[in-house]
């Protein structure tokens, strides 16, 4: 399943191809300016391409991953580690982005 670019609430079938890969989780790239995401990609770097292609600025776009089964998100990706941003690790260090990112994957991706 090819990367799903989502702007407004997923669907249900677009969660379901986006856990195709992992089955369990989505690893996605959240644009946190313009306030929409990539998902379901093999890579938190497949999703921040598609993003990229789209529109986004690399310094807008975070990676998380989202749990459906436990409606939960983590910050942790390699596209992260961005010294320029002030954020050396591979999870967001910043709490306000990481409320913004949460914010963003629960808009787009909590369906129940």
């Amino acid at each position: 399943m090819p990367v799903q670019l989502i702007k407004k609430k997923a669907t249900k079938q677009e969660i379901s191809d986006m856990l195709a890969l992992l089955k369990s989780y989505i690893k996605l790239a959240v644009d946190v300016e313009r306030r929409i995401l990539a998902g379901g990609g093999e890579l938190h770097a497949d999703c921040e391409s598609v993003l990229i292609a789209s529109g986004s600025r690399q310094e807008n776009i975070w990676g998380a991953n989202w749990i459906p089964s436990e409606r939960k998100v983590t910050y942790e990706a390699l596209l992260n580690i961005a010294p320029r941003r002030n954020n050396r690790s591979m999870e967001i260090q910043d709490a306000g982005i990481r409320k913004q990112v949460e914010s963003i994957v629960r808009e787009l991706l909590d369906v129940q």
